[in-house]
């Protein structure tokens, strides 16, 4: 019987492809044209007897197919990568997968990654993002930054931050607000990802939320588009959030009131030991980043 391994440049192809959800940017990264890379992905869906993709107009997301064969692709190509340096010496570039929560990504990590990118100019970072739980399963990465119980994600953990919840809004909106009770007046734009929300915040205020109006969004970025939109009150998650709501123009609705989250961000691999040099170097970099950047506020702590 003939195998069904496919060839290792239409598995490189797809990896690019799957990555950047789309044939023109893979084909950029790979020194290719957009019409080679939709040929050979053309090529490994025949194989398998199976679509890969979803084409739309200007971009290509995967099919149920396509993000299950995902993490052993990666694996398997990190693998080939590893065992060439080490029996025939280092590579001039070290891929590195990391994911992590979109408003972590956002807020901490994009200002940094500038630094770690000189520091380490042999790296190439593979960032990708999500925003629950969902996002980080069955999907292969070096390090994951997550929000919640680490032990869901991983072996060991580094606690990051923790975060502080207070209102905002846009300016004219929140100088009407001058007491807790103020608040019911408008819509509570609540994120459902979070365990920390307005119910959170009315129990520690000891305000009845009877009579409240809200609206769900599915992450934070997307509650504060919607404040920034005049729809209503969201929840600045600091220090996280900080400049995604200096950027909407989000102010405080109440100065004094700042309330404890009830989660964290945790970086989340399976064993410490084992992680591969790019992964110690970026963990390295993270733990020291984080207070001279400002965003600890003194909750770090490494594990064990």
């Amino acid at each position: 019987m003939a195998s069904r391994v496919p060839s290792l440049n239409w598995l490189r192809v797809f990896e690019a492809a799957a990555r950047t959800e789309s044939f023109a940017r893979a084909a950029a990264q790979l020194n290719m044209s957009a019409a080679a890379v939709s040929q050979q992905v053309k090529a490994l869906e025949t194989r398998l007897g199976t679509p890969l993709f979803h084409r739309h107009a200007h971009a290509v997301t995967l099919t149920e197919a396509g993000r299950a064969y995902l993490p052993s692709v990666q694996q398997s190509l990190l693998m080939l990568e590893t065992a060439t340096s080490g029996l025939f010496g280092e590579s001039r570039e070290q891929r590195l997968y990391v994911q992590s929560i979109l408003l972590f990504a956002q807020g901490v990590l994009a200002p940094g990654l500038g630094g770690f990118r000189r520091d380490h100019p042999d790296v190439n970072l593979v960032l990708s993002t999500g925003s629950d739980a969902v996002d980080f399963a069955n999907r292969f990465a070096d390090l994951q930054i997550v929000f919640g119980n680490p032990a869901q994600f991983g072996v060991e953990s580094d606690l990051l931050l923790s975060e502080v919840i207070y209102p905002v809004a846009l300016p004219e909106l929140a100088d009407q607000i001058h007491r807790p009770e103020d608040l019911l007046r408008f819509a509570l734009i609540d994120v459902a990802a979070h365990r920390a929300g307005w119910p959170h915040m009315f129990e520690v205020l000891r305000l009845s939320p009877g009579g409240a109006r809200f609206m769900v969004s599915d992450n934070t970025i997307m509650a504060a588009s919607l404040a920034a939109e005049g729809q209503g009150v969201a929840l600045a998650r600091a220090p996280a959030s900080d400049s995604l709501m200096a950027r909407f123009g989000l102010v405080p609705c109440l100065s004094d009131i700042a309330v404890p989250g009830r989660e964290s961000y945790h970086l989340v691999y399976d064993d410490r030991d084992l992680l591969r040099p790019p992964a110690r170097m970026f963990r390295d970099w993270l733990l020291d980043y984080l207070p001279r950047s400002g965003a600890s506020s003194g909750h770090r702590v490494a594990a064990g």
